[in-house]
């Protein structure tokens, strides 16, 4: 096996089929189809169903994916080892939306500081993605608050936190489980970590929230709930501004609290460099947060 073998097989698998994947490469679909078939050979194993017009990968695909994204990940940490000392290669960052608009610039800010030659990458997203990203191995390490599936990925925990109920003042700050189930929300979308702590608590309430507005970003939540259009619950870090100068009022329900931790995660496999370390040891030693 080579390493085309590998990446064709990633190609397979990150465009959903063999055309889209031979169009990616610039190659023929033939060589990937002889690419994927001697693999097979190989493994002695299918590594796609075709059901219909598209292919899925089985479980044996499933764990070589794995396998080979690590392959090609140490290659690429290889070649920028080696290509020559003078040229540093980037540091691939990514936050949740949570955290990219609380610690994440001060965090990057840092390590800019202490290291102002080095080349940062950062990039923002839900945990989801960010999760995906890492396995694809687009990014070094992302700081999220959501829940992590990847058994492939670490989680690394660098401080707390907690989703407050907001409301626009005029309404009662304290409410019972029953005012909460008649309340409007306004909240994040599905795959962020905010949204899945929050339906699960409320779930173990026994309340389906009525959701009237789904917002991509804090900062138009909180325009929406200023504006009355609903409620909704953020981290203390994104409302405590709007606490303090009286345009927002923290909620309190008996039996609701919605705590949580931000977590610095990676891939199991990552190749620690002084640099990735150096990061971590900034985000877990920061007093100021």
């Amino acid at each position: 096996m080579t390493l085309r073998h590998f990446q064709i097989f990633l190609h397979v698998c990150d465009e959903d089929g063999m055309t889209r994947a031979a169009e990616k490469m610039h190659i023929s679909q033939p060589s990937v189809s002889q690419a994927i078939k001697e693999l097979e050979e190989h493994y002695q194993v299918r590594l796609f169903e075709r059901l219909g017009k598209r292919l899925f990968l089985t479980a044996a695909g499933q764990e070589l994916m794995h396998y080979a994204r690590h392959v090609i990940s140490l290659t690429t940490q290889a070649e920028f080892a080696l290509r020559g000392f003078s040229a540093l290669s980037p540091l691939r960052i990514g936050a949740t939306l949570s955290i990219g608009e609380s610690v994440f610039i001060p965090l990057l800010s840092r390590l800019k500081e202490k290291l102002p030659q080095q080349p940062i990458f950062s990039r923002i997203h839900n945990t989801a993605t960010l999760e995906q990203y890492l396995l694809q191995d687009e990014l070094d390490i992302a700081l999220v608050e959501g829940t992590i599936t990847s058994e492939y990925l670490q989680e690394i925990p660098f401080m707390d936190d907690e989703l407050l109920l907001v409301a626009a003042p005029g309404i009662a700050a304290r409410l019972t489980l029953d005012d909460l189930a008649t309340c409007d929300f306004i909240m994040r979308e599905e795959g962020s970590g905010t949204r899945n702590l929050f339906e699960q608590v409320m779930h173990e309430q026994g309340i389906t929230p009525h959701i009237v507005g789904v917002y991509n970003n804090s900062a138009s939540i909180k325009q929406a709930v200023i504006a009355g259009l609903g409620i909704t619950a953020l981290s203390r870090q994104l409302v405590e501004t709007e606490i303090r100068d009286g345009s927002l009022i923290e909620l309190t329900v008996p039996n609701i609290r919605f705590k949580r931790n931000f977590r610095l995660v990676h891939h199991v496999n990552k190749y620690i460099t002084p640099t990735l370390q150096l990061f971590i040891d900034l985000c877990q030693n920061d007093d100021d947060f």
